[in-house]
């Protein structure tokens, strides 16, 4: 069974469309659409054209790609395509958090859309999670302690870049730097890009075009590696860890 011949059924019935409705849309013949998903014929390119127009999905990834594991949130914008955003779900039909290892990383950049980088991640389930797409990402360095360097942050997926809100933390996928994780401010009066800020002020915060943005991903918990040493634990030194970094948090000075 050629992907072709099962995404056209698949999407039909994202959709919620019968056989006769997609073909008036695509001004096709009903038996067309049921010879193409059948397998008794092939569309040829002016009908792949078709296809691709009306989902907005690339000829190659409709040719190439069985999207039978896509959801209608499983599709990410990049330019003015859609393109497949994988997941993986267990016999349960529940979401799956993928691992990204450390090693593999610099390789995300290039993998993050390709369903078979996806399908060979390690993944793991956290029940207690809200619903979405979380993956677990490495973080490296010290340039947002209190997170230790081999730590892992679980994020949730945003298919809105619209969503962000100033102040929080994201995962960030951009085309020149590949995996970041920054503390994110909105500038005012300023629609074509995000502040990205460190919580160590050691480094300096900087500008990033929103559409070099390819993913996004909010913070939801945080997996440590490194065991916390006695001193660290002290509520006096994380006060003045906190301090050092000039944040300022309220719940703390309340203790």
């Amino acid at each position: 069974m050629k992907p072709i011949q099962v995404n056209i059924k698949h999407l039909r019935s994202l959709k919620k469309m019968s056989q006769e409705r997609l073909a008036d849309e695509l001004n096709w013949s009903r038996s067309m659409v049921g010879s193409y998903e059948e397998g008794r014929s092939e569309p040829p390119i002016d009908r792949l054209i078709d296809l691709s127009t009306y989902f907005n999905i690339p000829i190659d990834i409709l040719v190439k790609n069985d999207l039978r594991k896509a959801t209608n949130t499983s599709f990410i914008e990049v330019g003015n395509k859609r393109v497949l955003f994988p997941v993986t779900v267990n016999e349960d039909n529940e979401d799956l958090i993928e691992i990204i290892p450390a090693k593999a990383s610099a390789g995300y950049l290039s993998g993050y859309d390709d369903p078979e980088y996806i399908e060979q991640l390690q993944k793991i389930k956290l029940p207690f999670l809200p619903t979405g797409t979380h993956r677990a990402f490495p973080i490296k360095g010290d340039s947002m302690l209190p997170v230790k360097d081999g730590a892992f942050i679980v994020a949730k997926f945003l298919d809105n870049i619209a969503d962000v809100k100033s102040g929080r933390t994201y995962i960030i996928l951009t085309k020149d730097d590949g995996l970041v994780y920054k503390r994110v401010y909105i500038p005012e009066n300023d629609v074509t890009n995000l502040l990205l800020s460190s919580d160590n002020r050691a480094y300096e915060p900087y500008l990033i075009a929103r559409e070099n943005i390819l993913e996004i991903w909010e913070f939801t918990c945080c997996i440590n590696t490194q065991e916390y040493d006695e001193k660290e634990l002290k509520l006096s030194s994380i006060m003045t860890m906190f301090q050092e970094l000039k944040v300022e948090l309220e719940a703390i000075k309340r203790l």
